[in-house]
Protein backbone atom coordinates (compact mmCIF):
# COMPACT_ATOMS: atom_id res chain seq x y z
CA UNK A 1 0.00 0.00 0.00
CA UNK A 2 1.58 3.21 -0.79
CA UNK A 3 0.66 5.59 1.71
CA UNK A 4 1.56 3.39 4.58
CA UNK A 5 5.16 4.86 6.30
CA UNK A 6 8.50 3.76 7.49
CA UNK A 7 10.66 5.44 9.08
CA UNK A 8 8.43 8.58 8.73
CA UNK A 9 8.26 7.74 4.45
CA UNK A 10 5.82 6.00 2.23
CA UNK A 11 6.62 3.03 -0.02
CA UNK A 12 6.02 5.79 -3.20
CA UNK A 13 8.83 7.73 -1.51
CA UNK A 14 11.20 5.37 -0.95
CA UNK A 15 10.65 3.91 -4.68
CA UNK A 16 11.52 7.88 -5.86
CA UNK A 17 14.52 7.83 -3.50
CA UNK A 18 16.11 4.35 -4.91
CA UNK A 19 14.84 5.45 -9.09
CA UNK A 20 17.16 8.99 -7.97
CA UNK A 21 20.22 7.27 -6.87
CA UNK A 22 19.73 4.90 -9.87
CA UNK A 23 19.60 7.97 -12.66
CA UNK A 24 22.36 9.77 -10.24
CA UNK A 25 24.51 6.77 -10.28
CA UNK A 26 24.11 6.39 -14.49
CA UNK A 27 24.69 10.34 -14.65
CA UNK A 28 27.99 9.41 -12.78
CA UNK A 29 29.10 6.33 -14.90
CA UNK A 30 27.92 7.41 -18.33
CA UNK A 31 28.98 11.29 -17.82
CA UNK A 32 32.86 9.89 -16.59
CA UNK A 33 33.25 6.62 -18.40
CA UNK A 34 30.75 6.58 -20.96
CA UNK A 35 28.19 3.97 -22.72
CA UNK A 36 30.84 0.71 -21.91
CA UNK A 37 30.63 1.10 -18.14
CA UNK A 38 26.82 1.31 -18.18
CA UNK A 39 25.46 -2.00 -16.72
CA UNK A 40 23.06 -2.95 -14.65
CA UNK A 41 25.62 -4.41 -12.24
CA UNK A 42 27.79 -1.17 -12.60
CA UNK A 43 24.65 1.13 -11.89
CA UNK A 44 23.49 -1.24 -9.02
CA UNK A 45 26.92 -1.06 -7.27
CA UNK A 46 27.67 2.67 -7.40
CA UNK A 47 24.29 3.50 -6.36
CA UNK A 48 24.45 0.83 -3.65
CA UNK A 49 21.31 -0.97 -4.25
CA UNK A 50 19.97 -4.74 -5.72
CA UNK A 51 19.30 -5.33 -9.41
CA UNK A 52 15.99 -5.80 -7.63
CA UNK A 53 15.30 -2.52 -7.36
CA UNK A 54 16.96 -1.63 -10.23
CA UNK A 55 14.11 -3.43 -12.01
CA UNK A 56 11.47 -1.93 -9.74
CA UNK A 57 12.27 1.43 -11.84
CA UNK A 58 13.74 0.27 -15.16
CA UNK A 59 12.52 -2.60 -17.61
CA UNK A 60 16.12 -2.27 -18.45
CA UNK A 61 19.39 -0.36 -19.16
CA UNK A 62 18.43 1.17 -22.18
CA UNK A 63 15.59 2.59 -19.61
CA UNK A 64 17.97 3.65 -17.48
CA UNK A 65 20.36 5.62 -20.02
CA UNK A 66 17.42 7.23 -21.84
CA UNK A 67 16.06 8.93 -18.28
CA UNK A 68 19.24 9.56 -17.10
CA UNK A 69 19.83 11.42 -20.73
CA UNK A 70 15.81 12.62 -20.48
CA UNK A 71 17.09 13.66 -17.05
CA UNK A 72 19.89 16.41 -17.98
CA UNK A 73 17.82 17.71 -21.35
CA UNK A 74 15.40 18.79 -18.56
CA UNK A 75 17.57 20.47 -16.51
CA UNK A 76 18.98 21.82 -19.41
CA UNK A 77 15.40 23.33 -20.72
CA UNK A 78 14.80 24.97 -17.55
CA UNK A 79 18.06 26.76 -16.84
CA UNK A 80 18.07 28.12 -20.89
CA UNK A 81 14.06 29.25 -20.18
CA UNK A 82 15.01 30.85 -16.73
CA UNK A 83 18.34 32.30 -18.09
CA UNK A 84 16.09 34.46 -20.84
CA UNK A 85 13.33 35.41 -18.38
CA UNK A 86 12.80 39.31 -18.20
CA UNK A 87 16.28 39.99 -20.63
CA UNK A 88 15.66 42.90 -21.57
CA UNK A 89 16.86 42.64 -25.18
CA UNK A 90 18.42 39.89 -28.11
CA UNK A 91 21.97 41.05 -27.14
CA UNK A 92 21.04 40.10 -23.27
CA UNK A 93 18.97 36.74 -24.13
CA UNK A 94 22.03 35.72 -25.49
CA UNK A 95 24.68 36.59 -23.09
CA UNK A 96 22.28 35.06 -20.50
CA UNK A 97 21.21 31.53 -22.62
CA UNK A 98 24.72 31.19 -23.41
CA UNK A 99 26.25 31.38 -20.04
CA UNK A 100 23.92 29.76 -18.65
CA UNK A 101 24.07 26.04 -20.63
CA UNK A 102 28.40 26.32 -20.38
CA UNK A 103 27.49 26.52 -16.93
CA UNK A 104 25.23 23.69 -16.99
CA UNK A 105 27.72 21.19 -19.22
CA UNK A 106 31.16 22.43 -18.63
CA UNK A 107 31.06 23.38 -14.93
CA UNK A 108 29.64 19.94 -14.33
CA UNK A 109 31.12 18.02 -17.35
CA UNK A 110 29.31 14.45 -16.80
CA UNK A 111 26.12 16.45 -17.64
CA UNK A 112 27.46 17.59 -21.12
CA UNK A 113 29.06 14.56 -21.92
CA UNK A 114 25.38 12.60 -21.11
CA UNK A 115 23.56 15.58 -23.59
CA UNK A 116 26.28 16.22 -26.13
CA UNK A 117 28.40 13.28 -26.47
CA UNK A 118 26.32 9.46 -25.14
CA UNK A 119 23.45 10.53 -27.80
CA UNK A 120 26.71 9.75 -30.73
CA UNK A 121 27.75 6.37 -29.12
CA UNK A 122 25.06 5.05 -27.07
CA UNK A 123 22.25 2.78 -29.18
CA UNK A 124 19.83 3.88 -26.67
CA UNK A 125 20.14 7.67 -26.87
CA UNK A 126 20.87 7.57 -30.74
CA UNK A 127 16.72 7.89 -31.65
CA UNK A 128 16.19 10.02 -27.90
CA UNK A 129 19.07 12.61 -29.02
CA UNK A 130 17.14 13.46 -32.31
CA UNK A 131 13.95 13.35 -30.55
CA UNK A 132 15.31 16.93 -28.01
CA UNK A 133 16.67 18.36 -30.94
CA UNK A 134 13.64 19.85 -31.94
CA UNK A 135 13.26 21.04 -28.35
CA UNK A 136 16.09 22.99 -28.20
CA UNK A 137 15.55 23.92 -31.65
CA UNK A 138 12.07 25.35 -30.84
CA UNK A 139 13.95 27.41 -27.69
CA UNK A 140 16.26 28.93 -29.71
CA UNK A 141 13.96 29.86 -32.49
CA UNK A 142 11.46 31.58 -30.05
CA UNK A 143 14.41 33.90 -28.92
CA UNK A 144 15.01 35.35 -32.76
CA UNK A 145 13.46 38.28 -33.71
CA UNK A 146 13.53 38.42 -37.87
CA UNK A 147 11.94 36.68 -40.17
CA UNK A 148 9.06 33.86 -40.87
CA UNK A 149 8.59 31.32 -38.91
CA UNK A 150 10.13 29.36 -41.52
CA UNK A 151 13.28 31.50 -41.66
CA UNK A 152 13.33 31.38 -37.75
CA UNK A 153 12.83 27.68 -37.68
CA UNK A 154 15.82 27.27 -40.47
CA UNK A 155 18.12 29.21 -38.45
CA UNK A 156 17.58 28.20 -34.77
CA UNK A 157 18.51 24.59 -36.19
CA UNK A 158 21.63 25.89 -37.69
CA UNK A 159 22.22 27.46 -34.38
CA UNK A 160 21.37 24.51 -32.19
CA UNK A 161 23.92 22.41 -34.70
CA UNK A 162 26.35 24.87 -34.89
CA UNK A 163 26.56 25.69 -30.70
CA UNK A 164 26.25 21.84 -30.16
CA UNK A 165 29.40 21.04 -32.34
CA UNK A 166 31.26 23.91 -30.55
CA UNK A 167 30.48 22.61 -26.96
CA UNK A 168 31.15 19.34 -28.02
CA UNK A 169 34.58 20.00 -29.31
CA UNK A 170 34.93 21.67 -25.91
CA UNK A 171 34.04 18.46 -23.98
CA UNK A 172 36.23 15.85 -25.87
CA UNK A 173 38.90 18.34 -25.56
CA UNK A 174 39.80 18.89 -29.43
CA UNK A 175 39.08 22.56 -28.63
CA UNK A 176 40.49 24.65 -26.01
CA UNK A 177 39.48 28.15 -25.28
CA UNK A 178 38.66 29.95 -22.74
CA UNK A 179 35.23 29.99 -21.13
CA UNK A 180 35.02 33.57 -21.58
CA UNK A 181 36.35 33.83 -25.76
CA UNK A 182 33.91 30.49 -26.06
CA UNK A 183 30.62 32.37 -24.50
CA UNK A 184 31.49 35.54 -26.34
CA UNK A 185 31.69 33.30 -29.83
CA UNK A 186 28.50 31.29 -29.13
CA UNK A 187 26.80 35.05 -28.37
CA UNK A 188 28.14 36.18 -31.59
CA UNK A 189 26.95 33.70 -33.41
CA UNK A 190 23.47 33.81 -32.26
CA UNK A 191 23.08 37.80 -32.84
CA UNK A 192 24.79 37.23 -36.19
CA UNK A 193 22.04 34.37 -37.11
CA UNK A 194 19.14 36.77 -35.98
CA UNK A 195 20.30 39.59 -38.01
CA UNK A 196 20.58 37.53 -41.02
CA UNK A 197 18.25 38.54 -43.69
CA UNK A 198 15.99 35.45 -44.56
Amino acid sequence: MPGRTWAGTTLDDRRAARRGRLVAAGLDLLGTEGSAAVSVRAVCRQAKLTERYFYESFADREELVAAVYEHVGAQAREVLAAAVLGAPDARSRAERAVTAFAELVLDDPRRGRVLLLAPLTDPALTRRGLHLMPVFTALVGEQLTRGDETGRRLVAIGLVGALSNVFIACLDGTLHVSRERLVAHCVRLVLEADASDR
